[in-house]
This record gives C-alpha cells, sequence and structure tokens, in this order.
C-alpha cells in the first residue's frame, strides 16, 4: 500500500521510517544530522526516536 502522506492519522512519531526518503530528511533535518548518519543509527539502535536522538549524543561527543 501506498504511503499516503495527506493523511496524518495513524503515524507514529515515535519511530522513524528510513525507507521513506521525505521521512529521513525530515528526521534528520530535526535531528540537526544526515539522512545517512540517521540510516547508521536506525541501524544501530532501532527506529524509536528516543533511542536514535541518545545514539547521535553520544556519538557526537568527543572522546
Amino acid at each position: 500500500m501506498a504511503d499516503d502522506k495527506s493523511k496524518s492519522q495513524g503515524q507514529d512519531r515515535e519511530r522513524i521510517n528510513v525507507n521513506q526518503d521525505y521521512e529521513a530528511r525530515g528526521w534528520a533535518k530535526s535531528l540537526k544530522t544526515t539522512p545517512q548518519r540517521l540510516k547508521e543509527a536506525v541501524h544501530a539502535v532501532g527506529d524509536r526516536v528516543s533511542k536514535v536522538r541518545e545514539y547521535l549524543k553520544k556519538s557526537d561527543k568527543p572522546h
């Protein structure tokens, strides 16, 4: 089934779908990162926004 962007109900705003380019770009902008970095984070910790945000903060800190 196609993703209908005109319908706002049923969308889980706690999860990131990196398979939809427009959604990955939107989340990347919101989280101040690149779409590629976002995909890496989702691959590492899953698609939950809170986990991705935590991963990005940890990985951006200098060692």
